[in-house]
């Protein structure tokens, strides 16, 4: 008995051994135009293998691709895409670098810091006046969010000039969105909720039907 753990490495498990074993046959085809058509034959197979993949851009491509890695890039076929190299995916791409650094507010986030800095790039005018105020309501329900207690906007357009070291400046007239209209709905948890109760309701009266029928029954007998 042979165990998968004594059997050669899967290039890519997601497509078995049979389509490895398939593959490595076909690296062994010595007439090219019967190489070409068992090659495309297996590609017909993979693709059987992921249907709802089949409307993804590029999925031929990319099964192409695979056929190519699986082979070790030892198989030559005629491929109707550019051949990759075994290069191409030995080379590790670049660092991302990770932000640091310390947020002022970590209820507002990194990203607010980004967009305000974008902001008092602006020139001023009534374009800066208006994102200065869809700023400062997105920080008003970052806040409620975060915090789950109200905020005068006030606080909020203290915050705001402070953040932007005072170039976006909303008048203290200014009104902002309501904390209610800014909170996050939380329609998962109602609907789990009422879910909840109607399948309750539901298996009472079927209970109840139950009992019901079973009593009608024994006096029937009776």
């Amino acid at each position: 008995m042979e165990y998968n753990t004594q059997l050669p490495r899967l290039e890519i498990p997601e497509y078995g051994r049979n389509i490895q074993i398939m593959i490595d046959h076909c690296c062994t085809i010595q007439d090219r135009d019967e190489r070409n058509r068992c090659a495309k034959a297996i590609i017909q197979i993979m693709g059987q293998l992921n249907p709802h993949l089949r409307d993804v851009a590029d999925f031929t491509h990319k099964l192409w691709d695979h056929l190519f890695i699986i082979s070790k890039f030892r198989l030559d076929v005629d491929s109707p895409y550019p051949r990759p190299s075994a290069e191409t995916f030995a080379t590790k791409p670049d660092r991302v670098p990770y932000p640091t650094g310390p947020i002022r507010y970590r209820h507002y986030g990194r990203t607010i810091e980004r967009i305000i800095a974008i902001a008092k790039g602006y020139k001023d005018g009534d374009e800066k006046k208006e994102l200065t105020r869809l700023i400062a309501n997105h920080m008003k329900k970052s806040y409620v969010n975060w915090n789950k207690d109200s905020v005068t906007d006030d606080i909020i357009i203290t915050q705001l000039k402070e953040m932007s070291k005072g170039d976006l400046v909303l008048d203290e007239t200014a009104v902002l969105a309501s904390a209610n209209d800014l909170r996050v709905p939380k329609t998962s948890q109602t609907n789990n909720g009422n879910n909840n109760n109607n399948n309750k309701h539901r298996h009472q009266h079927n209970n109840k039907h139950k009992h019901k029928n079973k009593h009608h029954n024994n006096r029937k007998h009776s």
